[in-house]
């Protein structure tokens, strides 16, 4: 007598719309949300030999332009992975830089950098001679992270340091 009890009142419920199938979702009329100015997705992992640097898939309105293996910045010889997006003749740079293990080391690779602070590590600014704004900042020991800007995407370097996350 319980199994038929049990069977009539699932097949109420069933009816009045309080069990089995889910509810079907009605269509919504919202607006998409704006593009945000990086999209979020990680593109390119770039590594030192340890955990990956993942770098947002592409700036907003940038392209894929290829990448890069050398800083004519740096005083001495260090290996350099990076990713190149462009927009006409603007570019923007952004990649790893191996070797430095220590902030003494860090500091002492760019002539005439400006030391500051990034995130509570130590970080380089400065512009070389073509007129690229650069950035970089020693996110571990042996891995520091690299940006440089066109004078025309200057204004992306805080965005896209912000969007980089160390693995």
């Amino acid at each position: 007598m319980r199994r038929p009890a049990a069977v009539l009142v699932m097949l109420a419920l069933v009816s009045c719309g309080v069990g089995g199938a889910p509810p079907v979702a009605s269509p919504t009329t919202t607006s998409p949300a704006p593009k945000p100015a990086l999209t979020g997705k990680y593109g390119t992992v770039l590594s030192c030999d340890g955990p990956g640097i993942r770098l947002p898939e592409s700036p907003a309105g940038l392209s894929p332009a290829g990448t890069f293996s050398r800083l004519d910045s740096l005083r001495r010889p260090l290996k350099v992975r990076g990713r190149i997006w462009s927009d006409n003749d603007e570019r923007l740079y952004v990649g790893v830089v191996c070797g430095p293990r220590t902030a003494e080391q860090f500091v002492t690779l760019v002539a005439k950098a400006t030391l500051t602070l990034y995130g509570g590590k130590p970080a380089l600014r400065w512009t070389t001679r073509t007129g690229v704004r650069c950035f970089m900042w020693l996110e571990r020991p042996g891995t520091a992270v690299y940006i440089g800007a066109t004078p025309g995407l200057s204004g992306e370097i805080k965005p896209v340091a912000a969007d980089i996350t160390a693995g």
